[in-house]
């Protein structure tokens, strides 16, 4: 697999944090964790797949709660999108919660028009920064007016820096919000509840800091996990595997 990562232009900064194209020569199989990005993706050649079904050209994924295992077939690219939390609502009017564990055909979400001019141009592109540009202007055309919430983009921060490890009743109040508004906000503007999300922040965390632990019951500790049944529970449902299992296996992002 090749992956290469370009950053957005100044204008769309605020809503996406980075491009990414991924490239398969050979085929092969690619573990998808969980992740706190929506994520949009157009296909430029080839065919990806998870399970038996083929997935859209043009899709939005929203989070998930368990991992995927998506097949690339030889020859396939792959230009993906990843927003930054709440940037997707400024190009969607669809609230991101209703995405949760789906990858979307964006000809539901986008005039089918565009679309397609957007694919033929892909398919027409001599490189990788013509793709991007590509992708930077369907973008422009579609940005809204509506800023990013920042008292939403706040409470981001504030998981993300405490790695998961927050309690919402409290954070709703530090932001001077009632839990169930806050709550609301959030699940229409990021794709998923706090509490969620938070899960989702601890164990990328966890993932990420695994090999400068001495032992999977460290890293769950330093994870904030106090109860290794709970950690287990957790951590099966968001891989599929034992965290042993998983750990031995190579390919995930």
């Amino acid at each position: 697999m090749n992956m290469e990562s370009y950053l957005p232009s100044a204008i769309l900064s605020p809503y996406v944090s980075a491009y990414l194209i991924i490239e398969s020569k050979d085929g092969m199989e690619n573990r998808v964790m969980p992740d706190t990005a929506v994520v949009m993706s157009f296909r430029f050649g080839g065919k990806v797949m998870t399970g038996d079904a083929d997935l859209p050209v043009t899709a939005l994924a929203g989070l998930r709660r368990t991992s995927r295992l998506l097949h690339y077939a030889p020859g396939t690219g792959n230009v993906l999108v990843k927003f930054r939390e709440g940037g997707a609502t400024a190009f969607f009017k669809t609230p991101l919660h209703e995405l949760f564990d789906t990858h979307e055909s964006l000809d539901q979400l986008v005039q089918h028009h565009k679309i397609r001019e957007v694919e033929e141009r892909l398919y027409e592109a001599k490189n990788n920064l013509q793709r991007i540009a590509i992708v930077e202007q369907f973008l422009i055309a579609a940005l809204s007016s509506r800023q990013p919430d920042l008292l939403i983009r706040n409470a981001v921060q504030q998981i993300k820096t405490a790695a998961g490890d927050v309690k919402i009743k409290s954070l709703a109040a530090d932001l001077y919000i009632s839990q169930d508004a806050f709550e609301k906000r959030f699940r229409r503007s990021v794709g998923t509840t706090p509490k969620q999300f938070s899960a989702i922040v601890r164990l990328r965390h966890l993932l990420d800091h695994f090999p400068e632990a001495d032992s999977l019951t460290e890293a769950a500790y330093d994870a904030g996990y106090y109860d290794q049944a709970h950690f287990i529970k957790d951590f099966r449902a968001f891989t599929g595997q034992t965290p042993q299992a998983f750990f031995q296996q190579a390919t995930w992002w």
